[in-house]
């Protein structure tokens, strides 16, 4: 175990430092990275890591931020990249955060300023955190916690490795990315940039979870084309997209197939977000699952819904436009076990059990493994993420810190 304890104020110092710092994604946005925050925060980022003399720190021309903490013993050694994004989900307000610390929770259920409250029974992780300093928000807006905590387990890490040059460790590459929450993650990572062998995502629930799989994704754009005209002579001549749309949507599974109705390793199709008028109008739909191979059955299924409601409206017209997301981890991560295997050891170094899960959703990991960069992710104390009932725990960070520095030491052991 290390014998170096973690500085857990610092690190709570940093993570209040950027969650006050707005950077959502902007799913709208036509520039890259789709809001000014995600820049604000990566050169803050940036000056941080200058200043604790990590090496060739930089934000590049697409905002990304990079750098590397040097090894401490000689070589040959493999590179191992640690990742987290800088954009928070735009699916709740994520300007003007308040964070507010909860030194050491005492139980029971959190009442926050805005008169909503954090409840055991809505999240029953609480129960397993009394003793911990979590941190909330006044209940307006998310945290941010996802995935700043990642952001500040990382910096404290690379922190912590600078500080104690003793602790042997190969070359560790540092990436920070833009637009995650919205899919966009990678579109700018040069592979080769990375020189990495294997990399870790830090943007995980709890503590001693290590996630090695992840649903497969496409999206829906789902466009339907009516007629406008003006409704005192629209009777035989309006077609209204909106209703199309309406009907299309009520018509999907809601019993099963949904993200309400579904849990562990079911799929789902999830219409998402709607817009336009009675001329034209588009709802986008999520597709997900850990077969990779159905997500083709829950397209069709929104296939011929549409093609029954355009019997059923003469004159109307639908277009859907299918484009890929992201792949299941689990794919390359199969070959290359070992990856998976030294983060189990060190969890064990620390005492802790490790849990395997899977995620609902999908990280830039996924996207890193496709690209055959094999890349986990782990747990770092984000919880009720995308909401303005977010917080997170202080005490799971910290673990993540130290979880993370036992790993590159693991993977010191390791010949490239």
């Amino acid at each position: 175990m290390n014998r170096f304890p973690i500085n857990s104020s610092r690190l709570l110092e940093r993570f209040l430092r950027y969650v006050k710092i707005g950077s959502a994604a902007d799913a709208d946005s036509t520039t890259y990275p789709s809001s000014a925050g995600q820049l604000e925060l990566g050169r803050l980022l940036v000056d941080e890591l200058k200043a604790m003399s990590a090496e060739d720190a930089h934000q590049d021309e697409h905002g990304l931020v990079w750098a590397t903490i040097p090894a401490t013993i000689p070589g040959p050694l493999p590179t191992i990249l640690f990742n987290a994004h800088l954009d928070t989900s735009p699916e709740a307000p994520g300007d003007n955060v308040k964070p507010r610390v909860i030194e050491r929770y005492a139980g029971g259920d959190i009442s926050l300023p805005a008169g909503n409250a954090i409840t055991t029974r809505d999240c029953p992780a609480l129960l397993s955190m009394i003793g911990h300093c979590l941190v909330t928000t006044d209940g307006t807006t998310l945290l941010g916690g996802d995935d700043k905590a990642g952001v500040a387990a990382i910096m404290e890490m690379a922190h912590h490795l600078i500080e104690y040059p003793s602790i042997p460790h190969g070359p560790i590459r540092i990436l920070f990315t833009c637009d995650e929450e919205i899919g966009n993650g990678t579109d700018h990572v040069d592979m080769q940039k990375t020189a990495a062998v294997a990399a870790y995502t830090l943007d995980g629930s709890g503590s001693g979870e290590l996630e090695n799989e992840n649903f497969s994704a496409d999206q829906l754009v789902v466009r339907a084309i009516g007629h406008n005209i003006h409704p005192a002579i629209a009777k035989g001549r309006m077609i209204n997209a909106l209703r199309a749309l309406a009907a299309l949507i009520a018509k999907l599974p809601t019993d099963t197939c949904s993200p309400e109705t579904t849990e562990g390793r079911e799929g789902f199709l999830h219409p998402y977000h709607l817009s336009g008028g009675v001329g034209e109008a588009e709802v986008r739909i999520l597709l997900r699952d850990f077969d990779t191979a159905k997500l083709d059955e829950h397209a069709s299924i929104v296939a011929r819904v549409a093609t029954e409601i355009e019997s059923q409206m003469p004159g109307l017209k639908f277009e859907i436009k299918r484009s890929r997301q992201y792949r299941n981890m689990s794919d390359s991560l199969k070959r290359h076990p070992q990856v998976v295997q030294l983060a189990v050891e060190a969890f064990a170094k620390l005492d802790i059990e490790c849990k395997l899960g899977s995620i609902r959703g999908g990280t830039d990991g996924a996207m890193f493994s496709e690209k055959n960069l094999p890349t986990p992710n782990l747990s770092v104390g984000q919880h009720n993420i995308h909401s303005v009932l977010e917080f997170a725990s202080l005490t799971e960070m910290t673990t993540a810190v130290a979880h993370a520095v036992e790993l590159v030491q693991l993977w010191s052991n390791q010949r490239s």
